[in-house]
């Protein structure tokens, strides 16, 4: 793998992340000064962001679905979804690492 891979490989993880525990955090916020319960809105935030935080890491869905159309059907070759696949895995492990420390922050399970 090359190492320009590798660097998009830790992005995508980081980058969905911060999505996670950035947006649950700042946007509990809110609740606070609404007046509602901002552990309570951590939890339901951190579940709307889930999916948001993987497409943000990997730059947009139409990006990685052309290269993995490329992979399969087009003249590109199979390493790139292979590619593909793990910088996806990649942003997966961002969100559940996400989610673990916000369970731990707010004392619940985040599902």
């Amino acid at each position: 793998m090359e190492e320009r891979f590798i660097v998009s490989f830790i992005h995508c993880f980081f980058i969905a992340f911060g999505v996670i525990v950035g947006g649950s955090l700042i946007g509990s916020i809110g609740s606070f000064l609404t007046g509602d319960a901002p552990m309570t809105a951590i939890n339901r935030i951190a579940k709307g962001l889930r999916i948001w935080a993987v497409v943000a890491a990997i730059g947009g869905t139409f990006d990685a679905i052309e290269n993995i159309d490329k992979g399969i059907f087009g003249d590109g070759q199979p390493i790139e979804v292979f590619k593909q696949v793990l910088l996806i895995l990649s942003a997966m492990g961002g969100v559940k690492a996400g989610l673990i420390l916000l369970g731990w922050f707010i004392q619940e399970e985040v599902t």
